[in-house]
């Protein structure tokens, strides 16, 4: 059977980042399609022969990870099997060697799901990849033999000399930083980082049962659990990251969350990053704060950041992205003196959290001074779970076009002064509060971002939001 009609009719669609679906659809059929269909787009483009596998704790990660290096070898491809690491480790090592890559993860989404995330010698695949991917008619071939290759450490070495190198003299000495592990497929490397630069680690949290961290909607326990956790154990920071390792999560002294975006936006000017590229969803504070050359907004996904940060690498130097997610890319090498960094133009979630507790070690200040001098702009988010994305796009399609009626059903006191439609809808209010409704492009929730000029009034507009809609009859 050619593989462009298993992927058809397998319900498995690309996403924000990867391809994402149920468990089980992601078959050793399906896996292996799309396995043969990436690769035979890489033998033909790049000449490839060779290719990198990696997964993150998710349990069903490891057998489709073999499934994907049976079809591989199927097609007389070298694999080369990281094991369990995140992703921009893998990332980085199939950028070094020259080979394509293939992540087996599900990132944040519940582990009832999965996913396959793709990369190019360059680094992650485009919007335009996916749709070749998707239309690759190659007979799908026997798979003999169901089994990983043997597991190479050589990729999870050269993550962690990536940062021990660029941050140098254990700048971290005397520092006491709580590490939240969970299921992150980094969690272990996650110490050894930590521990090089100097910090005193304490190990928090850590489940064999696989936990679903979504940096954008930080569950009320995990707030809690949070500061419970700076308080008992006298912590200078908090740090923990997705299921993949490439969306991080960092809190203060206090065992406050810092957002993604606020993350992104404080790494960006530590580095003194030239032009930024950063998700429509993003915090306006970037552009406020008046530190960066040239700011481009795009569609939510990494996909998007990638291409609007190529256009600025014609012009800048220092070019980088972040996302609200706090996944942030680095698209052109950084130098500092004798130190160089390569470019990792994907999510990665050690840079910008080392990046501030470095800053706040060098300085002498708490993690919470380095936010305190940012312009008074606060987000929020959370999703709608269970809400039907074909509803969400329908409400958000008659909103476009009939504002009154939004404010009318969502209870809106302000009026719309200005809407964008770049990726879902966002609606400025006259008093200057910002309202963003988008459908999830990985399951079918309604995610509500809402900005504000208090942290109380942007979590109170999110929670306001999606009770509208959570009441809305169906």
């Amino acid at each position: 059977m050619q593989v462009n009609v298993i992927l058809e009719n397998s319900n498995v669609a690309f996403g924000t980042s990867g391809a994402r679906g149920l468990v089980e659809q992601f078959t050793d059929k399906v896996c292996a399609a799309f396995t043969v269909a990436f690769l035979t787009l890489m033998r033909a483009q790049e000449g490839a022969s060779k290719v990198a596998i990696g997964f993150d704790h998710r349990p069903s990660s490891p057998a489709m990870a073999a499934t994907c290096t049976a079809a591989a070898r199927s097609m007389g491809f070298e694999v080369t099997d990281y094991g369990v690491l995140p992703t921009p480790a893998l990332a980085l090592q199939a950028m070094a060697d020259g080979v394509p890559a293939i992540m087996i993860t599900g990132s944040h989404i519940p582990f009832d799901r999965n996913g396959i995330k793709f990369y190019r010698p360059q680094g992650e695949i485009t919007k335009q990849d996916e749709q070749a991917i998707l239309e690759v008619t190659a007979e799908l071939p026997e798979l003999d033999g169901i089994i990983r290759a043997p597991e190479s450490d050589e990729a999870r070495t050269r993550y962690i000399a990536r940062y021990v190198e660029w941050f140098e003299g254990k700048p971290m000495t005397g520092k006491r930083v709580g590490l939240y592990q969970h299921s992150a497929a980094g969690r272990d490397l996650n110490v050894q980082v930590l521990e090089a630069l100097g910090a005193d680690v304490i190990v928090l949290g850590r489940s064999e049962q696989f936990v679903p961290v979504d940096t954008e909607a930080v569950s009320e326990e995990d707030r809690i659990q949070a500061r419970q956790w700076a308080r008992d154990h006298n912590l200078d920071a908090l740090l923990t990251t997705d299921g993949d390792g490439d969306r991080p999560l960092l809190a203060d002294e206090r065992g406050e969350w810092l957002r993604g975006d606020i993350l992104g936006l404080l790494c960006a000017r530590e580095l003194q990053i030239q032009a930024l590229v950063v998700p429509v969803s993003c915090n306006t504070a970037i552009e406020v704060c008046a530190a960066f050359d040239e700011v481009t907004r795009t569609r939510i996904g990494s996909p998007y950041v990638l291409e609007g940060m190529a256009l600025l690498s014609d012009r800048y130097e220092r070019v980088a992205g972040f996302e609200a997610n706090g996944g942030f890319l680095l698209n052109t090498a950084l130098e500092n003196g004798h130190r160089r960094m390569a470019a990792l133009p994907t999510r990665d979630a050690l840079l910008p959290a080392l990046t501030l507790m470095v800053a706040a070690s060098h300085r002498q200040q708490p993690l919470s001074a380095l936010v305190a001098g940012l312009p008074e702009r606060y987000t929020a988010s959370d999703r709608l779970k269970a809400f039907p994305v074909e509803r969400s796009r329908s409400l958000i399609t008659y909103w476009e076009s009939h504002p009154q009626a939004m404010c009318h059903t969502l209870g809106l006191k302000e009026g719309i002064s200005a809407t964008d439609v770049t990726d879902g809808l966002r609606v400025t209010l006259e008093n200057g509060d910002i309202i963003h409704l988008r459908p999830s492009g990985n399951a079918p929730e309604l995610r509500c971002y809402a900005e504000s000029g208090s942290e109380k009034k942007a979590q109170e507009q999110v929670a306001h939001v999606l009770g509208k809609l959570r009441d809305m009859p169906g």
